[in-house]
Parts: C-alpha cells; sequence; structure tokens
C-alpha cells in the first residue's frame, strides 16, 4: 500500500551538541576543523554518576554566597539542654543552624544536629525515643492554617473527595432498603425510583423483575452498581475537570515550565498501588496530574524494562519534535518513587508488600530506582542517565518525608527531611520568609552538595504538601479515621488517569495477569476482608489505553482487556464461581481528554448500560 505523505512541516529539533565521545561539532567549534581536534574535544564524555559529580565539581568552583541556613563546616550545635523557652517570635532565616533531619529510627540522625528554629529546638519524643505524631506540638497561630496553606483549594478538594466517596458509600444502605422490599408488589417500580433518586441511573431489570422468584441477587447487584457508579465518575472527571489539573490548562502549564526551571523535562512517579496513595498526586503534592507520569506498582517495585522503554520513547519525541524541550538542552529525565509508612500503627498498617518495614520499604525503592538509572547508562551512550528521587508517605497524616539527593547521586536511606518537621519550624514565618526557610532546609538535608534545580523541586513539593497537612488537621482532625484499607474497587491494566481519591481505587498496574501477578494477589487479598468477608463481591475495573491515531489500537485494547478478563477468572476461579467477583471492561482513547468506554463485563444480562 502506497504510504501517505504527510504534508505538516515538522523540523526535526536540535541535536544535543556533542552525540559521541571524541567527535567534535563543528557548528560549535569552527577552529576545530582547522586546528584539527582539540584534547579536549577528544576526550570521552561523561556518563552518569561521573558527569553528575563533574557537574558538582563544577558548581563548587563557582564562586557563591553560601545559602540561608546553612550549617557551615565546624559550626558547633548548640546542645539540647540549652532549649530556650523564647521559641514562638520569628527570627532571621540565618539563626537556623541546622536541619531537622530524621534518621531511620525516626529519631534525630547522629550526623546531624537537633534543629534549632529561632532559638528554640524542638526534641519532642514518643515512647522508645521516635520523634512521632503523638508527641508533636500542634503548629500554627493558634492551631490556625500554616500561612503558606491554600485554604481554597483545601475546599474545593474536600468537596470533590466527599462527592465522589458518598456516591460509592451509598450502595450499600440502598440495597439493604431494597432488601426489605423485594416481595413487595410494586417492588420493581419503587427500586427504581429509589436508585434514580439516589444513584442517578436506574437498576438492570432482569435482576428486579426474578425478585418474586427468589432471593434478589445482591452480589451481582452491588458490582453492577460499583461499576456504574465508577463510569459516573469517570465521565465527570473528564467533563468537569474537578482538580483542575487537565492537559493545557492554566495549572499545568505553570508546573511543566517550572519543572523545565529546575532542569527537568519529565516526571515520572511511582507510588506503591496502595489505595491510600491513590490521591498522591492531585492531593499529597498538588501536582496537575496531566503534568506527573504515574505508573502504581505494589511497593513502588515498578518494572525497569518497561520503564527505560518509556524513557526512549520520551527521548526520542525531544529529538523528533523538541517536546517537551529539545534534545540539547540540559535538563533530565527525573523517575520517583513514593513508598509509603504509618505513624500510628507502623508495624500492622505499613506497606503490605513489605511486611509494614519502613526501612525495607525505602531500601526496595531506592534499589528499584538504581537498577533503573543503571540499565540506561549501560543500554545507551553519550552521557545517557536519569535523576532519582525517593519519597515516603505516611498515610495516616499525609505528611511526606523527602531523601533529598546530592549532585552526585547519593541518597541516604537514614536521613531525611519530615514534611512535618517544616510544617513546625515555618508555621509562624511570613509567607517568602517561610519559603526561604524551606529551601534552607531542604539543601542542609542533602546526602552531600545538591543540585540547585532538585533543591527548587522538593521546596515546592514540600510546600505543597504543608497544605495536605492543614486538610488533614482541618477535616480529619490530625489523621485519617480509616487508617487502614478502605478502598472501593480494584483497577488492573493501563490507565485510570481521572483516579485521584484516597482509598478508592486499590493499582494493580500490568500488561498481563502473569506479569502483575503480585500486584493483583495484594489487591484480591485486601478486598477478601473488606467485601467477600462481608458476602460482598470484589469489583474489578479492567483498564487500557490505547492511542486513538493508529489504526486498528481500539480493537487490540478491546482484545487486550478481554484477555486480561480472562485470565482473571481463571486465577480466581472460587470466587467467579461464587459470584464473589465480577469484572468490568474499559478502554479510552489517551489522545484525547476523553471518559472511559465501557466494553464489557462479567454481569452477563443485556442492558443499555454496557454491562
Amino acid at each position: 500500500m502506497p504510504r501517505r505523505q504527510d504534508q505538516r512541516e515538522r523540523p526535526l529539533s536540535g541535536t544535543a551538541q556533542r552525540r559521541r565521545p571524541g567527535q567534535p561539532n563543528a557548528a560549535l567549534e569552527p577552529d576545530s576543523a582547522a586546528n584539527g581536534p582539540s584534547p579536549q574535544s577528544m576526550a570521552p564524555v561523561a556518563r552518569g554518576t561521573a558527569a553528575r559529580r563533574n557537574r558538582s565539581l563544577k558548581l563548587s568552583e563557582q564562586p557563591q554566597t553560601r545559602p540561608t541556613g546553612v550549617r557551615r563546616r565546624g559550626a558547633a550545635s548548640t546542645p539540647v539542654s540549652s532549649t530556650s523557652a523564647a521559641a514562638t517570635s520569628p527570627v532571621p532565616s540565618s539563626s537556623v543552624r541546622s536541619t531537622s533531619v530524621r534518621s531511620s529510627s525516626g529519631g534525630i540522625s547522629p550526623d546531624s544536629s537537633v534543629a534549632v528554629v529561632g532559638g528554640y529546638q524542638r526534641q519532642l519524643r514518643r515512647a522508645g525515643g521516635a520523634l512521632g505524631i503523638g508527641g508533636r506540638a500542634r503548629a500554627g497561630r493558634s492551631g490556625a492554617d500554616h500561612p503558606l496553606t491554600d485554604r481554597r483549594t483545601n475546599a474545593a478538594l474536600r468537596t470533590y473527595d466527599l462527592q465522589v466517596k458518598e456516591s460509592f458509600d451509598r450502595i450499600v444502605p440502598l440495597l439493604k432498603q431494597l432488601s426489605a422490599l423485594q416481595h413487595e408488589d410494586d417492588f420493581v417500580e419503587r427500586a427504581q425510583q429509589l436508585a434514580s433518586a439516589c444513584f442517578g441511573f436506574t437498576l438492570p431489570l432482569p435482576i428486579l423483575e426474578r425478585a418474586w422468584v427468589s432471593q434478589l441477587d445482591m452480589r451481582t447487584l452491588f458490582a453492577w452498581c460499583v461499576f456504574e457508579t465508577y463510569e459516573q465518575t469517570s465521565a465527570s472527571f473528564f467533563q468537569d475537570d474537578p482538580l483542575g489539573g487537565k492537559p493545557g490548562g492554566a495549572a499545568a502549564e505553570a508546573f511543566d515550565a517550572f519543572l523545565l526551571e529546575c532542569g527537568f523535562h519529565l516526571l515520572d512517579v511511582t507510588p506503591c498501588a496502595d489505595g491510600r496513595l491513590a490521591h498522591a498526586i492531585a492531593y499529597a503534592l498538588r501536582l496537575p496530574f496531566s503534568s506527573v507520569r504515574r505508573r502504581p506498582h505494589a511497593g513502588g517495585l515498578f518494572d525497569v524494562e518497561n520503564t527505560v522503554n518509556r524513557w526512549v520513547k520520551t527521548e526520542h519525541r525531544r529529538y523528533r519534535e523538541g517536546l517537551p524541550n529539545p534534545a540539547q538542552a540540559d535538563t533530565r529525565y527525573l523517575k520517583v518513587v513514593l513508598y509509603h509508612f504509618s505513624s500510628l500503627d507502623p508495624s500492622h498498617e505499613g506497606c503490605a508488600a513489605h511486611g509494614s518495614d519502613d526501612a525495607l520499604a525505602a531500601s526496595c525503592g531506592l534499589a528499584r530506582l538504581r537498577d533503573f538509572q543503571t540499565a540506561v547508562e549501560n543500554s545507551f551512550c553519550c552521557g545517557a542517565s536519569v535523576d532519582l528521587l525517593l519519597l515516603g508517605l505516611d498515610t495516616d497524616t499525609d505528611a511526606i518525608r523527602v531523601h533529598v539527593p546530592g549532585l552526585d547521586g547519593s541518597t541516604n536511606l537514614e536521613r531525611w527531611l519530615d514534611a512535618r518537621d517544616v510544617h513546625a519550624a515555618t508555621a509562624q514565618l511570613p509567607e517568602a520568609e517561610g519559603r526561604r526557610r524551606i529551601l534552607s532546609l531542604v539543601e542542609q538535608a542533602a546526602a552531600s552538595t545538591p543540585d540547585p534545580g532538585m533543591v527548587r523541586l522538593i521546596a515546592r513539593l514540600l510546600e505543597h504538601n504543608l497544605s495536605q497537612i492543614d486538610y488533614v488537621r482541618a477535616y480529619h482532625d490530625g489523621h485519617y479515621s480509616d487508617d487502614g484499607h478502605a478502598e472501593r474497587f480494584i483497577g488492573v491494566g493501563i490507565g485510570f488517569k481521572e483516579i485521584h481519591l484516597r482509598n478508592l481505587t486499590y493499582f494493580a498496574y500490568m500488561d498481563t495477569v502473569e506479569e502483575g501477578a503480585p500486584d493483583l494477589d495484594v489487591g484480591i487479598k485486601i478486598f477478601s476482608g473488606l467485601n467477600v468477608a462481608r458476602g460482598l463481591p470484589v469489583p474489578v475495573v479492567a483498564r487500557f489505553d490505547y492511542h486513538g491515531q493508529v489504526p486498528g489500537a481500539r480493537e487490540r485494547a478491546v482484545k487486550h482487556a478481554q484477555r486480561v478478563q480472562a485470565a482473571i477468572q481463571g486465577r480466581y476461579p472460587e470466587l467467579v464461581q461464587q459470584g464473589l467477583l465480577h469484572t468490568l471492561l474499559t478502554i479510552r482513547d489517551q489522545d484525547r481528554h476523553v471518559p472511559a468506554e465501557a466494553v464489557g463485563s462479567t454481569i452477563s444480562f443485556a442492558t443499555a448500560g454496557g454491562h
């Protein structure tokens, strides 16, 4: 078949200044052709860690003013016994003599001094000597929000959270009401009226009309209602943009520009698949969802090979189209792992994939990040590498901890900066001074000399997290009441850009059930306690996004979803036979800002809703 010509003019992006070791660029070095290659031009291009070390050395050689608040070499820390009670008045940021950095045990790191904020040292400890929420003074002016907290956004996020979750939580009470009415003469009519008023949709007639013959099939009806509510949620998300983060929106454009200014052309985040982290991007970090590539995995253990392939696509687009910036621009691909822990019940409510072992969750996340970095450096030439960032999230308070990396690529697992300490250290400061203090604290917490762009980005994430800390304090009395699992359905496959609410969905990112079996098994285990123990089925929404511009992509996505459905049924046959597992198949054109499309379901009767 003859190739169709593309009439659009799409000039290639400029290439990097030197894409092969030892080859000078004539355009940039005009004298090289006449005089021969210089020794500098023939030197191999530094790669990976070596390149980062060179940048660090160059930065250290440049004359620069020492950042405010950075501890000077040889400066002695103030002993704890000299704590001053006069700590409430704001003071210049230079009075911060060391950073409040946590060690792995939760106490003050042995290689850092206790934080001194305004002449005031905090060393609140709970049993065992660990700093924690139990012994933490409430920061702020008489319990008021932090000066940097965005109260308007907090209120909007709270409204959206309640609206969506209440739509799912109304299902069981209504089904109980229908159970008491199922033998009434006008049951079908009354049931439809109640459903329309409560949910905004009607119930499948085949189930209602059989109620007089046998008991109402509550398991199938429950799954149907969950699936219909999910479809409503997806449609509303893409049509109304409740989080204000759609592609091309003001928030997305502003953050994308800021990210480039920090020296990163893409932010790729892998949170744990636990539903208590489903809101990490839009709520805990307050980032526009369209500006972040999110791929949840159990324990944060993402697939290295798949991530390398996504890195290749990103860099190829920079080279071919100059998007999001040209290939020769000195920016990096930033890969982030977000593990989680529980400050209230660390031994039981931490990451299930790591046995609620916080240290193991952090170390495994960092190991996977380094595997990815090594894979890129070993597979591609010319200085190819990526930057790494390890974050932790307290699922009880939504406070993040940041293992601030050094410019040489080092990350210290025994040292981190806790957003609650940042909140307390800046709660009495004006906005501008508070932001300067945050930058200072980030610099002090770094594993080695930090990259200025990384410092700016982390400071922005911490500032955003201050609003989320106050959100939890204002609406959940400081910590969530559902400190365990309370997800409404399992999401498997690739996609779910519209899910950004805590404890709404357990994610099992996968291309096939075989490769995603560990993630899915964890989800089934969770829902065995949430639903199966109460006689309710496990609702699974299978989702595969596709590129609508690619011929046949939609049909392949449908077949992909059908294969996954069959594999799920084959993996959990007992649950399927008992009606305790139902699956909804959905696809979505990711090239357009449109809702998911339902294309099949294990609920077999014919209905206008497509299930």
